[in-house]
Parts: structure tokens; sequence; C-alpha cells
């Protein structure tokens, strides 16, 4: 069964790796750094049953990955396909975001 996608379920993986194979490349391995949660406190309910939340991943400085859909597997949560963003450079290398915003578990559509 398909691990769900959610940021309870990342939370969980928080600082641990992902591992991100591209044709004919060495793997790389991208750490989950941060799960950062987006609530509207001004206008409660406004995304009433909507999850919205990021996933910032940090990898290596000597790998920069374009934006674009990524294969990612994880020891835990199997094999998963995220739109990942670089939006920073650090001292440790490239850091990356995966945006979500979707139905909160449990709600209807």
């Amino acid at each position: 069964m398909a691990v769900a996608l959610t940021e309870t379920e990342f939370s969980q993986h928080l600082n641990t790796t992902y591992r991100l194979e591209i044709d004919g490349q060495q793997p790389v391995e991208l750490e989950l750094v941060e799960v950062k949660s987006y609530e509207n406190k001004d206008k409660p309910g406004e995304h009433a049953g909507m999850e919205r939340f990021s996933l910032f991943f940090q990898g290596p400085a000597e790998f920069f990955l374009p934006q674009r859909i990524y294969q990612l597997s994880h020891s835990q949560m199997g094999d998963l396909k995220l739109f990942l963003v670089p939006v920073a450079r650090n001292e440790r290398g490239f850091r990356y975001e995966a945006v979500f915003n979707t139905s909160a578990p449990g709600m209807s559509k």
C-alpha cells in the first residue's frame, strides 16, 4: 500500500535521506531538513479541508538539480515522485522545496 503524502507522514521522516536516481549518473542523496506548515490565521476557514505544507531538502554542493519532477526513494516511505524547485544555496550545497496543497486526510472532495 502506498504511503500517504501528508505533513504528518513527512514529519516522521525529518532528517532522513531520500535517494534520487538520474539516468546514467551517480545517485544523489537529499536530506529532508524542514517540514513547514501553512495556516491562514487571518482568515480561518478560507482553506478549510486543505492541507498546505512545504518540504525542504538539502542536497550536495557538487550536484545541482534543475526544477522538475523527480523520482525519489526512501527506506520507509518507498518510491515517490516530487516536483522539486531549487530555492537556495548555502555552505552545505543546494536547498530544494516541494509544495503541497491537497485535500486534508478524511475530507471528501
